[in-house]
């Protein structure tokens, strides 16, 4: 049960959100995140940029507002970043989904532990006739204000 304070807010932003592909842990996605920059710090105008984090998915938290999901990589020297974004954020400028993972479990925090080969996961295989493509354009579903 929600509190209706929570739920009232909520319910006045879902139409207002992005929608972004449906994907779920263990696929390998590129998050376009903005990031303001501001040389001098001297409150003048913002100025934004788009850097993209690309790794695998590794957990989805589900709700209305309150959704993120996390997403690891593995960057320089062998070093594993992980980073988690908020679904609805202004600040996540586009989700692209480049393959899709076949797991067992929700949470992939075993991930830490592997390196190398170990560390692969399995190639999702999609059903006949259905492309990548396909599945980048369905939008994630939000409950319905009730």
């Amino acid at each position: 049960m929600r509190n209706s304070i929570i739920s009232s807010f909520e319910d006045r932003f879902v139409s207002k959100v992005k929608t972004h592909p449906a994907f779920r842990p263990g696929d390998t996605i590129r998050v376009h995140y903005k990031i303001e920059e501001n040389a001098k710090g001297d409150g003048g105008e913002k100025k934004y940029r788009i850097q993209i984090f690309e790794g695998v998915c590794t957990r989805f938290k589900k709700g209305v507002m309150s959704s993120s999901f996390a997403v690891r990589k593995i960057a320089a020297n062998s070093v594993g970043v992980e980073r988690i974004f908020p679904l609805h954020s202004p600040y996540v400028e586009n989700i692209e989904i480049l393959s899709g993972g076949k797991v067992r479990r929700s949470r992939l925090y075993y991930l830490r532990d592997l390196s190398g080969k170990a560390a692969r996961i399995v190639s999702r295989r999609l059903a006949k006739g259905v492309s990548m493509k396909t599945v980048e354009t369905a939008a994630v579903e939000t409950p319905a204000a009730e």
